[in-house]
């Protein structure tokens, strides 16, 4: 059935606050045009339909506090505020008000529920960051800070502040940002900690969701790998990353030869098969801890998210071994 769409809007003159100075003009309009294609929106700046200070301006100019950006007539798929209208499901709304780990002036910070895509798109009407916008209506800024996939649970941080979001993807670029994982590898992990160093890139065409794989011109990443527990055919492991690429802990286990359980896209069937009898539903991939700094704050966040009960109960069915 074809989304509804709202009236078509009126021209809107936006004035550039000082703690939106700095961004780029097409980030700046997709964060106003919520339900705006993408595509439509360059092309109002490709045809000059957005103005800042009466002039025509490239995607990648910078606003400086003070600009006025004229933003056209145009027509959207849910309101400007990107909050739709439609109440969210009590349970998602109750699970995700549980799921709130930290919360202050500058992030918000969940134990993302399995299963709930972190946005919404062609085939996810709601997905986490749309429902968190409605479950806070007067957070008038909420973004997400980093991603997770959609079967991984654990630590995910949310933006309430755009100075907030900026200093978090400064701190990841820089290496600061320390984010453990906890993951169960098909195989008997021998020979103790291990770092894994393997750019990756992603293959396939854009239309779909694509691959990565390990490939030496891609973008550099690191995982290192760390023995926790040891079961007759699988290991416990602890991953700490220093980058964020794509599927990055799911394609370094792989490429050393010890796939996640349950990863259906790089993982081992027969094993994936064998795990399934026990209880394993999805890819055992759990965020498990996050330590960060944001400027202002004399110490640094530390968040920690349990392992969930589903994953708990399938370490419960496997046999121990001394390694």
């Amino acid at each position: 059935m074809k989304e509804p769409t709202s009236p078509v809007s009126r021209v809107v003159l936006v004035r550039v606050e000082p703690d939106q100075a700095g961004q780029r003009l097409d980030n700046f309009l997709l964060g106003r045009l919520k339900g705006v294609p993408k595509s439509h929106v360059y092309r109002l700046l490709r045809k000059g339909e957005v103005r800042v200070n009466k002039g025509r301006a490239r995607p990648d100019y910078r606003l400086s506090a003070g600009d006025q950006v004229r933003i056209p007539p145009v027509r959207r798929s849910i309101p400007a505020d990107g909050r739709e209208s439609r109440p969210l499901p009590d349970d998602l709304a109750r699970t995700l008000e549980r799921a709130i780990l930290l919360e202050d002036d500058n992030v918000l910070v969940l134990d993302k529920p399995p299963g709930l895509a972190v946005h919404g798109g062609s085939n996810v009407r709601v997905g986490l960051i749309e429902a968190m916008r409605r479950i806070r209506p007067a957070a008038p800024f909420l973004e997400l800070a980093h991603r997770l996939d959609r079967e991984t649970s654990g630590c995910l941080v949310l933006a309430k502040r755009r100075e907030a979001l900026l200093a978090f993807h400064a701190a990841l670029k820089a290496g600061g940002v320390d984010k453990h994982y906890l993951t169960l590898l098909a195989g008997v992990w021998e020979g103790g900690p291990r770092r894994v160093s393997e750019s990756l890139t992603r293959e396939g065409p854009r239309t779909r969701v694509r691959n990565a794989v390990v490939d030496e011109g891609g973008r550099s990443a690191e995982s290192f790998f760390y023995p926790r527990r040891h079961f007759t055919d699988c290991t416990l492991m602890g991953v700490e990353i220093g980058t964020g690429r794509t599927h990055q802990i799911r394609v370094h286990a792989a490429h050393e030869g010890f796939p996640v359980a349950g990863d259906s896209r790089y993982g081992d069937f027969d094993f994936n098969r064998r795990m399934k009898r026990l209880g394993l539903k999805r890819q055992f991939l759990h965020a498990e801890s996050l330590r960060f700094h944001l400027p202002g704050r004399d110490r640094p966040y530390h968040v920690q998210a349990p392992l969930p009960a589903d994953l708990e109960s399938v370490l419960e069915r496997l046999e121990p071994v001394d390694v």
